[in-house]
């Protein structure tokens, strides 16, 4: 059986709150990354793959589609898949707790944090990462990161074994709710930041959910989604949940009681 933690905001939409996306989100037409140069990086091995970010010693965010069962693990100072290495912990998980207004059909806020049963040795290859200040809300043009291990070819069935990056750019939500790009299905809104290239070939995709999504140096948000079988493509840049000060709120008051 999964377990999950409610905490009930009565504005939620609450149909369809825990179900699950079809597919996770990974990296094409990126780079792969100097092994362990991003320690805050989490991969979480759950039913699919996933991608993560540790915010605290024994709390990893993701995305709230990620589908955790008690058999799910938690990789902190990873590089490669297959490969044994030293700088590898792994961790069961105590809790999945998704953002309590996630929404499958809107997909809206999709967030969960994932507490670890133990907390991490902190080190050169595992960090954690600084929450932002503030909510600001990154402007069209704004260069960003996004890393993972997921596909780099749209018609793989295997993950990236190594740890890869990709540049990308914001993408008015104007632009990514037009009729040649998402057309409002789903619509991107406020709570979501669109980021690709305009000329397309820079995406994530299947096995980067969860993946921080990085501007200016700061966390802003988490890889949520795209189009199906279409990563990369002009129409269908990737699409990710924006950190709002609700959310903030959120991951301070449920993270802070256990300092």
């Amino acid at each position: 059986m999964e377990l999950f933690y409610i905490i009930y905001y009565p504005n939620c939409v609450q149909p369809g709150l825990f179900l699950f996306l079809d597919s996770c989100v990974d990296i094409i037409g990126g780079y792969a990354v100097t092994p362990h140069s991003r320690p805050y990086m989490a991969l979480v091995k759950g039913k699919d793959y996933c991608g993560g970010a540790l915010i605290k010693e024994n709390w990893v965010l993701t995305a709230a589609h990620c589908r955790i069962d008690r058999r799910s693990t938690v990789v902190l100072g990873a590089h490669s898949l297959s490969k044994k290495e030293k700088e590898k912990q792994i961790f069961k998980i105590a809790r999945p707790i998704s953002f309590p207004c996630f929404n499958n059909q809107t997909k809206e806020n999709d967030i969960m944090l994932l507490q670890l049963q133990q907390r991490a040795k902190i080190n050169k290859a595992v960090k954690t990462i600084k929450l932002p200040n503030t909510d600001t809300d990154p402007k069209p043009g704004t260069k960003c990161q996004v890393a993972g291990w997921g596909i780099i070819k749209n018609r793989d069935r295997k993950p990236s074994d190594i740890l890869r990056e990709v540049n990308i750019t914001i993408i008015d939500r104007k632009t990514c709710n037009d009729q040649n790009h998402y057309n409002y299905q789903p619509m991107i809104t406020m709570n979501m930041v669109c980021a690709g290239d305009k000329n397309g070939g820079k995406d994530s995709c299947v096995g980067d959910s969860g993946g921080p999504l990085i501007c200016n140096g700061e966390l802003k948000g988490i890889t949520s989604f795209g189009m199906p079988n279409k990563c990369g493509v002009v129409q269908g840049p990737g699409v990710y949940a924006r950190l709002t000060k609700i959310h903030l709120l959120w991951i301070k008051k449920t993270i802070g009681g256990d300092l």
